[in-house]
């Protein structure tokens, strides 16, 4: 399934840029806030704890099928700290070291105004690449999980060719924290399915090139 989300990313990539009237080279910069996550199966087991927010950055290249609709790839890279309260064998506190990359292609639509300041909603879906690089003994380092976003924002353009980007952004990887997958309580102790899906809001935006 994972495989065949990054091989339609990597076609549909390749199609649109085929047809585009422009390309939008674009750099993020970004704050992510927390998240809490957490399930509980019975006494003996369950997890939670927080995904804390932090800096995230990426790229992404947006080819422009029309003056008003873009379909954008793109890259987002963070790392983060997740405190974590859970069972394996006792209560165990623990704050694991996660690094995160989000592969992302969706569509945005443009509502021209006539001047430099250009509004845009649009969303995204990919996937999202985990990695903890602390996790215990019997417990997956890493994974990859379905993921998607929706967005609000605005392109306050200088001049023809650089923009400055504004935008608030809500970022999900489905089920993408649990028990026996990442935080250190793998094993028959964990109950299947322990799984919560994170919801992180991010605020900031970065700078559009217009490369064509």
């Amino acid at each position: 399934m994972k495989k065949s989300i990054l091989t339609f990313i990597i076609f549909a990539g390749i199609t649109v840029m085929a047809s585009a009237q422009s390309i939008h080279l674009v750099g993020y910069s970004s704050y992510v806030f927390d998240d809490k996550v957490d399930s509980y199966y019975d006494p003996t087991n369950y997890y939670n704890g927080t995904i804390n927010g932090g800096y995230s950055w990426g790229a992404g290249l947006e080819f422009m099928a029309a003056p008003n609709k873009g379909i954008e790839l793109k890259y987002i890279h963070r790392t983060t700290t997740a405190p974590m309260e859970y069972y394996k064998n006792t209560v165990k506190y623990k704050t694991f070291d996660v690094g995160l990359n989000y592969i992302l292609i969706g569509a945005n639509n443009y509502f021209k105004t006539g001047g430099k300041v250009e509004p845009y909603a649009g969303a995204d879906l990919g996937v999202a690449l985990f990695y903890i690089n602390n996790a215990e003994a019997g417990s997956d380092d890493n994974a990859t999980k379905f993921a998607w976003d929706i967005k609000l924002g605005t392109n306050i353009w200088f001049n023809e060719k650089v923009a400055l980007k504004l935008q608030a952004d809500l970022l999900s990887a489905v089920q993408s924290a649990g028990g026996g997958l990442y935080f250190g309580t793998g094993g028959a102790s964990a109950g299947i399915g322990m799984y919560s899906t994170m919801y992180q809001w991010g605020l900031g935006g970065g700078l559009v090139f217009k490369l064509k």
